[in-house]
Order: C-alpha cells, then sequence, then structure tokens
C-alpha cells in the first residue's frame, strides 16, 4: 500500500509541478515534509543501503547512458575540478566550521558531515538545469560533476568515519583514493567489455534490456567488493556502454533501452525527493532531544549552508580567472551559473545514515543535511531561473539545432546515396529510384524545419498530417480483423508494432518542429571550407519592399516553399523541398558552389561542394 501510495504521490506531484511551472524536485520535496506530520502516516526511514545499492547504481547509470563521452571528454578538466578537488576543499572547509561552532564533535565527525554535504546531485542539478534551458556545455559539466563526485565523497568520508573508529593514517588515505579510482575504472571497463560482448551476440531487445537492468548493480557491487569506487564502476560502463550502443545493439534494442531507462530514471528520480521530504519529522523528533541548544543547532545548519555554497562559488571563479587565459574558457555569466547550481540531493542525506550511531551529535549531523539538501534546491533550485533571466544566459537554439540537424541529415544521406551507387544489384523494380526518393524525403522534411511560409503547411509538414490519418484509418482496420478472430494474434501484434514505429517517427519529426523560429538565424560550422570562406554572408531581399522571388517558379507557374540566394551572382532560386528545386539546379548549371538563405531572419550558407553549413 504504501508504495502505491508513493508512486501515485510522485505522478501526481509531477503532473501538477508542470502545470505551476515549478520543479517537480522542489514540489515532491514539500509534499513530503508536509505529509510527514499527517497523522496515520507511516514513518519512512530512508536507509543508506537502500539509496547507496537500491537507487544509485540504476540512477548513475541511467544519467550515464544518455551523457555524450565526446562532450564529457572535451570538460574533463572543468569537470575533475569539480568532482575531485572542489569536494575535497569543502569536506574540509565544512569540517573547520562545524570544529569552531561544536568543538566536541571532534575533527573526525566534523570532516565527516564536511564529506556528507560537499557532493553536489546528479539528479537534482540536471533536473533543475534541464528544465529552464541553461547551455548544454553548463548542463554536460553538471552533469559529469555529479557522475563522478559522489565517489569522492565516499571515499572522503569511508576515511573520516575509519577516523572515528581509531585514526587513519594519511597514507591509507592516499591509498584508498588509488584503489578507489583505479579499481572503479578498471572494473568498469571490465564490464563494458562483458556486456558489449554480449550484445553483439543478442537480437531480442528484452533479453538486451534485461542484461540492461543488470549491468549497474554488477558493476557497483564487483567495485564494492574489493574496496574499489562502485560509483566510478557504474559511470564508466554507462559512459561507455552509451558511446558504443549504435555499435553493439539492434536499433530495436536501442529504442526499448531508451524508453526503459527514462521510464525508470522518472519514477526513481522522483520518488528520491519525495523520500527526502519524508525524512523531516522524525529527523526533528530526534534533534529535540540533543544536548546542543536549538540556537546552536540551528547556527550549525546556516553555517554549514553557507559555506558549501561559498566555498563553491569561490573555487569556481578561482578557476575561471585561471582558465579564461587559456582556449574556450566559458564566459563569466555561464561560469557563475555553474557555481550556483550546487543542489544536493539524495546521496548527501543517505551518506549522512553511514556515520555511525555512536558518533557525537549523529543527530544533529543528520539534520544538517536535511537543511543543506533542502536549502540548496530551494534557495538556488528557485532561484536558477531568475538569475539565468537576469544575466542573459541564452538556452539552446532550436533553429541552430534545427540547421545542425539538417546538415548532418544531408551528409549521412550523402554517404548512403555513394554506398548505393557501389552495391552491385539487378534493379528491375526500381528500388533505387525509391530508396533515393527516401532519403529526399527525409532531407527535405529537416531542412523544412528551418523555415516556410508563414500562412501554409511544409510538404513534409503535410505529409505527416496526411500519413498520420492514414495510419489511424489502417489501425481501426487491423483491429477490427482483430476482434474477427481470423488472424492469429502473434501477426496482428507485428502489424500493430510496425505502425506504432512508423507514427512514432512522424511524431518525432512534427516535434522537432516546434519552436524552430526563435530569431535571427546565424550559423558559423566549426569545419569552415575555402568555398565558405570566399564567399561570407550577404544582406539578402528578404523583408524588402521588393522581396526575393524565385524567377523561374514565377516563369512556370508554381510555387516555392523557401528561397535561396547564390552568393556568386545573386541568383534566387527555391529550395529542394520546392518543385522545381531551382537553387540546386542553378548549381549544376553554373557550378557556383555557395547558396545562403533568402528566408527573413536568417543567414546561413550551404556549400554545395563540400556539404557543410556556414
Amino acid at each position: 500500500m504504501l508504495l502505491v501510495s508513493l508512486a501515485a504521490v510522485v505522478l501526481a506531484g509531477t503532473a501538477i509541478s508542470d502545470r505551476l511551472h515549478v520543479p517537480a524536485p522542489l514540489l515532491l520535496i514539500a509534499v513530503g515534509a508536509a505529509t510527514s506530520y499527517v497523522p496515520g502516516v507511516p514513518t519512512v526511514h530512508l536507509e543508506a543501503e537502500v539509496v547507496l545499492l537500491g537507487l544509485l547504481p540504476p540512477l548513475l547509470y541511467a544519467a550515464a547512458i544518455q551523457t555524450s563521452l565526446v562532450d564529457f571528454n572535451a570538460n574533463r578538466g572543468s569537470i575533475l575540478r569539480l568532482s575531485v578537488v572542489l569536494v575535497v576543499l569543502t569536506a574540509l572547509a565544512v569540517g573547520a566550521v562545524a570544529h569552531w561552532l561544536v568543538p566536541d564533535l571532534g575533527w573526525a565527525a566534523a570532516i565527516a558531515i564536511g564529506a556528507v554535504v560537499a557532493p553536489p546531485d546528479a539528479v537534482a542539478a540536471t533536473a533543475v538545469a534541464r528544465k529552464i534551458g541553461l547551455p548544454r556545455r553548463v548542463v554536460t559539466i553538471l552533469e559529469g560533476e555529479s557522475l563522478l563526485n559522489d565517489a569522492t565523497a565516499l571515499v572522503t568520508l569511508r576515511t573520516a568515519i575509519a577516523a572515528l573508529a581509531g585514526g587513519v593514517a594519511m597514507t591509507h588515505v592516499a591509498q584508498d583514493f588509488v584503489i578507489a579510482a583505479g579499481g572503479g575504472l578498471g572494473i568498469g571497463i571490465a564490464v563494458f567489455l562483458l556486456v558489449a560482448t554480449l550484445r553483439r551476440r543478442l537480437t531480442d531487445p528484452l533479453m538486451d534490456t534485461a542484461i540492461s537492468f543488470l549491468t549497474p548493480f554488477a558493476a557497483f557491487v564487483a567495485a564494492e567488493a574489493v574496496h574499489a569506487s562502485g560509483v566510478i564502476s557504474v559511470v564508466v560502463a554507462g559512459l561507455l556502454l552509451g558511446h558504443k550502443a549504435p555499435l553493439i545493439q539492434t536499433a530495436r534494442s536501442r529504442i526499448t533501452e531508451r524508453i526503459t531507462w527514462r521510464t525508470v530514471a522518472f519514477v526513481l528520480e522522483n520518488t528520491v525527493f519525495l523520500l527526502i521530504g519524508l525524512q523531516l519529522e522524525w529527523i526533528l523528533a530526534d534533534v529535540a532531544g540533543s544536548s546542543l541548544s536549538a540556537g546552536r543547532i540551528a547556527l550549525l545548519c546556516l553555517a554549514t549552508l553557507v559555506t558549501v555554497i561559498a566555498v563553491r562559488l569561490a573555487w569556481v571563479y578561482a578557476t575561471w580567472v585561471f582558465r579564461r587565459l587559456g582556449s574556450d574558457p566559458l564566459p563569466a555569466s555561464w561560469t557563475f551559473l555553474v557555481g550556483w547550481a550546487g543542489m544536493r540531493g539524495v546521496v548527501t542525506l543517505a551518506a549522512a545514515f553511514v556515520i555511525p550511531e555512536d558518533a557525537p551529535h549523529r543527530e544533529v549531523l543528520l539534520l544538517v543535511a536535511f537543511s543543506v539538501v533542502a536549502g540548496t534546491l530551494f534557495l538556488q533550485g528557485l532561484t536558477l531561473p531568475w538569475l539565468t533571466r537576469v544575466l542573459h544566459v541564452p538556452p539552446p537554439d532550436p533553429a541552430r539545432d534545427a540547421l545542425d540537424r539538417a546538415a548532418l541529415i544531408e551528409e549521412a544521406g550523402e554517404a548512403g546515396a555513394a554506398r548505393l551507387a557501389e552495391i552491385e544489384y539487378d534493379d528491375h523494380h526500381g528500388v533505387g529510384d525509391r530508396i533515393r526518393a527516401r532519403l529526399d524525403q527525409r532531407s527535405f522534411a529537416a531542412w523544412e524545419q528551418l523555415s516556410t511560409t508563414s500562412d501554409e503547411e511544409t510538404p513534409s509538414a503535410l505529409y505527416a498530417r496526411t500519413r498520420t490519418d492514414m495510419i489511424r484509418a489502417e489501425r481501426a482496420r487491423v483491429l477490427e480483423v482483430r476482434s474477427e478472430g481470423r488472424v492469429p494474434s502473434e501477426v496482428v501484434s507485428e502489424v500493430l508494432g510496425m505502425l506504432d514505429i512508423e507514427e512514432s517517427m512522424l511524431d518525432a519529426a512534427t516535434e522537432a518542429r516546434e519552436g524552430v523560429r526563435t530569431g535571427t538565424l546565424a550559423h558559423t560550422s566549426g569545419r569552415e571550407c575555402e568555398d565558405l570562406a570566399e564567399n561570407p554572408a550577404v544582406e539578402t531581399g528578404a523583408g524588402s519592399e521588393g522581396a526575393p522571388v524565385c524567377a523561374t517558379c514565377v516563369a512556370e507557374d508554381t510555387r516555392w516553399v523557401s528561397l535561396r540566394e547564390c552568393l556568386t551572382c545573386g541568383n534566387v532560386g527555391c529550395c529542394d523541398s520546392s518543385v522545381g528545386r531551382h537553387a540546386t539546379a542553378h548549381f549544376h548549371h553554373t557550378r557556383h558552389p555557395v547558396m545562403q538563405s533568402a528566408e527573413p531572419d536568417e543567414s546561413w550558407r550551404w556549400c554545395f561542394v563540400h556539404n557543410l553549413p556556414g
């Protein structure tokens, strides 16, 4: 009954948070805290073993397989400085403050609570960051940091607990870090190799997904068994498996795994925040019996919260000052958001329960951990959207994404067409023409996401709407046949699955078109070619009284979808989605290499020779 109630509250809270435009983690913590005081509601104790073994591995794995290894590697310096050095500095700073305010804590217990509150939470940070649309590089840094910092914090905590039990040598501390990092890395790679080998031999998506469920727990348990870092092991295995998925899994397995893990992450992430809120009542009840005064306890909680925020901001700013002389530094406003987005989460609260029960003032340390989690989530989580607007930090641009998507699809299509030309086959049925037509249709749909006449549908939108109506009619007929019982149910399920896949592809294309036109679209490719360099963007006639037209379309009495202008001679022609495809025809006739969009608020270019955007 309790599990059903938790699931219902999570789903309802998430739905309400969308309507209220409030991040779900904040709302669920508040609901959990209020619910903990409702008479009749059972007390829920968040056990450390449940979180560290039951919740942490799947949450880390779900985040890791969706994290780009390329982006992670590009920002590895920032990620390692935050996930290793900053965690240790925060633990020492909080330990010093806690020992100063409550001297009888002892240094070991003080540093233990410092290690507990040091690591920001992967779930909390990315849940808020993605909700408000932070720049992708900022999100990558926050994700990467949150994937690894738990390992540093848990090793530091383990060392502090060992000191509580009777002392520990500095050589043992260094040895613990080496074993944790090296062992976790090695076991993570080993798990990746094992799972990759199995996946290359599997075609059943159900079996593949079942192995995927086992992977994070196997990696975590194997690493912890040899006193290595289970966190690092899970993260390494997840990053590598996510990166290699297109090579070692079938398409159906990738689709199934992606949907499955998104569902798992959604349920676990939101359940975690509800559970955090449910801890408030019994934690406060335990603190009521503390020998420390209420004022001293409140001061300790507030000082710890301020310390974790201040140390993070100071470290991020100090590294920014050092790094801004290097290559490709983050802008100052982005750097501040990285410093401010240090929300703590369930790992902090769970790690607090690892502190031995005989540790001095343990009940107060639990309240400190809860205060830091709630304080950072509400203070930083609620103000992060406002700060993003005040600092004018731009979210990812859908229009720029649309241009990159179209260019990539064009490049992939060129590779496919080249391979088609190499394949030897007897085509008596026009299969090659049908394949080329499908490639063209996919490419045209991608380019049409950039611009179109505002008062009419693009060809691809019309196709999607028409085909969707057709699929619904087809599905209705299949269901009629199913009810008659004259076709085996397995065959019916296969046909329904085929229709579902095609409809989902149409839905994805439709969603990609939403919100693309957000402003001026100019694009500079990272692979600039000589033709693009020799043909810079110009002011086209778009928006003027003599707005450009495709003269050939006018002469042939046909309509265009979008217009392109040749940067060599100024000829204006229609795009490839149009009936005439006159811009491309102009290139084939003249060999003028570069054209530019002649649509309002667009200045992107395309090199026909090298198939590159500019």
